[in-house]
């Protein structure tokens, strides 16, 4: 049994290896996943944790199959990952093709075409028309480490300053940069220095205008940090862990201008928002905002492990020959399945897709929030939505966030076949990520099981 996904949009209509329906055959997680977490307990660290203790047998589109024949609906896509769909063919084909060509060189031994076809398409689809160059590494943290490097270095400045409700990863520098602690910094330090918290615009909260907001930001910035010492300003124009906070008009392209002016380069983290998530090849379109340097990871190689920092060639080359790089940074394979997606991207139309899923999920979430005084605010863009939950009866007025809502409505959907991603800086975020390979009837399904979830409360 197979489904096509919006026939009228994507010109090449998919056959799916998995039928896309939601089906719960055993109670979860059932017994092969238990019997599974069994042997993960005795020899995996209790560092990684899981939301979830269903092991994967397959996955394909939108739909997750564990080992005991239940299927989910995913609207997570690994955080982000599978943004075109679990095993999508051309990516298969990418990958298959290019493991029986070769798996690994290193590209600062022996260089190969793959690697330079991913940085020109990353030069062609980054905001700017400006010359640009790239890096390619492993994953977004070491994105973002890689980026802050090229900024002190082209700038031979220190600071690194970032905003509130950001995360940018768990190594060293990037545990710094993030605004929660736990679970990702706590008992790691002591924890890298020059690193600097500035207000963020969070429009359901402080009410201000993206000038106003703007202007605060940079005051901080002025205040306790001074424009000469700081190198970047690093920032997510749709923050991910934070609660998919969408900044106010005008926000991020009047810090780009005083970034301009007082010679900071200013960083896109569009890690988690990138590769056509939100409808727009990159999150920063919806803004205007231009910026110096973009990070890239997580969807563009359709689960290959791949990230990239591009921008300015000015600010790109600024590194010494060697500065750059790294074992297995701009592997092969993955950039072989970076090439698929582009391609697909293309293709299938996806970013209209991004945008149709918006207006299915946005259409179905006001319903709810119509019905449920819980949901104080519906945001985001794209693929990329959520709801901030709030205590009942509260609404707009006091806002006072309701994570035991969002825990319980998160373990509600997952017996029910629906994976579901928390958020938010107190907990109360549920956050919508699915492939761009949802149908509309599967959003529909999941929207039921939601609002079943929420009436349980």
């Amino acid at each position: 049994m197979t489904e096509t996904i919006n026939a009228s949009a994507a010109p090449a209509a998919p056959v799916y290896t998995v039928t896309q329906e939601r089906r719960i055959v055993t109670s979860i997680p059932g017994p092969k996943s238990q019997e599974l977490h069994k042997r993960r307990l005795a020899s995996v660290s209790g560092g990684v944790s899981s939301m979830l203790p269903v092991y994967v047998a397959k996955a394909n589109g939108a739909i997750i199959v564990d080992v005991d024949d239940n299927q989910f609906i995913d609207l997570g896509a690994g955080i982000g990952v599978t943004t075109i769909g679990h095993t999508e063919s051309s990516v298969v084909d990418a990958v298959v093709g290019q493991a029986g060509e070769f798996i690994h060189t290193l590209f600062t031994i022996t260089p190969y075409e793959e690697y330079v076809r991913v940085a020109e398409l990353l030069a062609e689809h980054t905001p700017g028309t400006f010359a640009k160059k790239s890096v390619l590494i492993n994953s977004g943290a070491e994105a973002v480490e890689n980026g802050v490097k090229i900024a002190r270095k082209h700038t031979g400045r220190r600071a690194v300053a970032v905003l509130d409700h950001a995360y940018h990863g768990r190594t060293v520098l990037t545990m710094a940069m993030n605004y929660k602690a736990m679970p990702y910094a706590t008992g790691f330090g002591p924890l890298a220095s020059d690193v600097y918290h500035a207000p963020s615009s969070y429009p359901y909260h402080d009410g201000l205008s993206g000038a106003d907001a703007a202007k605060r930001t940079i005051t901080y910035l002025e205040k306790a940090v001074g424009a000469t010492d700081l190198a970047c300003l690093v920032v997510e124009p749709i923050q991910g862990e934070g609660g998919f906070m969408v900044p106010a008009d005008g926000f991020l392209p009047a810090l780009q201008a005083w970034c301009t002016a007082n010679g900071v380069v200013m960083i896109a983290d569009e890690i988690q928002s990138g590769m056509a998530r939100t409808g727009a090849y990159y999150a920063a379109e919806h803004f205007g905002w231009v910026p110096d340097l973009v990070l890239t990871a997580k969807g563009i190689a359709g689960g290959m492990p791949l990230a990239a920092v591009t921008g300015r060639a000015e600010i790109m080359d600024s590194s010494q020959p060697g500065g750059l790089g790294g074992t297995f940074g701009g592997n092969p394979v993955a950039c072989a399945a970076a090439i698929a997606v582009f391609d697909a991207i293309e293709k299938n139309n996806l970013l209209a897709e991004g945008k149709r899923i918006e207006a299915t999920l946005t259409a179905g979430l006001e319903v709810l929030q119509r019905k449920y005084d819980i949901i104080g605010e519906i945001r985001g863009r794209g693929a990329m939505i959520a709801i901030e939950l709030v205590q009942p009866g509260t609404g707009n007025t006091t806002k006072e966030p309701n994570a035991a809502a969002v825990s319980a409505i998160s373990a509600y959907a997952a017996q029910h076949g629906v994976l579901l991603l928390t958020a938010g800086t107190y907990g109360n975020v549920l956050r919508f990520l699915p492939s761009l390979a949802v149908t509309d009837a599967l959003l529909a399904d999941a929207l039921s099981v939601i609002d079943d979830a929420i009436a349980a409360l």
